[in-house]
């Protein structure tokens, strides 16, 4: 096994969404209720367009303060993209933020992006509890653009960069607990930092030249949902769990609370390269 911080990079890069409880409910029409779907490590909304696709997403968060116990290595990861909901996708462009925890009890909070199926890469620019970011994914063609900016600090980061594979066929508003990979691609969901309340706003996403807010568009609610331990395996634990639900989305916005319990329910398998767990397509 790598490092953990090449752990959490190395795996953020899929959604554990082909183990679903209420897969009958993927996508809900705009302002219909539906029940959640529950996730191994996806928080948030998932919108789709199924006419063209999406051309970009955006959101703004304010980094969440990670509440950290030595002895406890936790992860947790905020980000806006595109892509990666399909079971097996092989594509993901993604922008966000981390907000971890040392096993000596100690948090760091840093700005990532990954664009699948390259590695994740840490950015220069610093992000730190209380700092409020604006985030968005462009892809045209084959032509991805990235860009993270510091409300708090000014600082700023951009980049675009030809891929040769893309996938557009979701806009993602999530909060995630990241995944461990060995070398043969073996991967497990690593513990959930307790981040608290996060609160994502000005939710956008945009297809065929249209812009409009979370809500308007076809969408999922993801309910995280994972073995306290943050195993991976299905068995139930009688450490309880942990969770990260998604609130209501109102004009663009939402909150996603992380919560613990004590019902003993194990987490479902993610998605990831090597993963050999059935899988129900999403």
């Amino acid at each position: 096994m790598r490092s953990p911080s090449r752990h959490r990079t190395a795996a953020r890069r899929l959604a554990g969404l082909a183990w679903l409880l209420g897969a009958a409910a993927l996508v809900s029409p705009a302002g219909a209720a539906a029940t959640p779907v529950v996730s191994s490590n996806w928080a948030g909304y998932v919108a789709r367009d199924g006419r063209r696709g999406f051309q970009s997403v955006s959101a703004s968060w304010v980094v969440p303060t990670a509440a950290c116990a030595a002895g406890h290595e936790t992860h947790s990861a905020v980000w806006v993209g595109l892509g990666g909901y399909r079971a097996h996708a092989t594509a993901l462009e993604q922008i966000g933020t981390d907000a971890d925890c040392a096993s000596t009890g100690r948090p760091s909070y840093s700005s990532w992006v990954e664009l699948l199926p390259a590695a994740a890469q840490t950015l220069a620019l610093k992000v730190r509890p209380g700092d409020a970011l604006s985030a968005s994914v462009t892809v045209i063609a084959r032509h991805a653009t990235l860009r993270l900016r510091n409300l708090t600090t000014g600082r700023r980061y951009s980049s675009t960069r030809r891929l040769a594979n893309v996938d557009v066929s979701t806009a993602d508003w999530i909060v995630e607990a990241p995944s461990g990979c060995d070398g043969e691609g073996r991967c497990h969901t690593l513990p959930l930092t307790n981040f608290g309340t996060v609160g994502l706003t000005a939710a956008t996403a945009t297809a065929g030249g249209r812009t409009a807010e979370l809500g308007t568009w076809p969408s999922t609610e993801l309910v995280l949902r994972q073995d306290a331990t943050g195993s991976a395996g299905p068995a139930a634990s009688n450490a309880g769990a942990v969770t990260a639900t998604p609130g209501a989305s109102a004009a663009g916005a939402f909150t996603v609370a992380y919560g613990e319990t004590a019902a003993p329910r194990g987490p479902e398998g993610p998605t990831l390269p090597g993963y050999s767990g059935e899988a129900a397509e999403g």
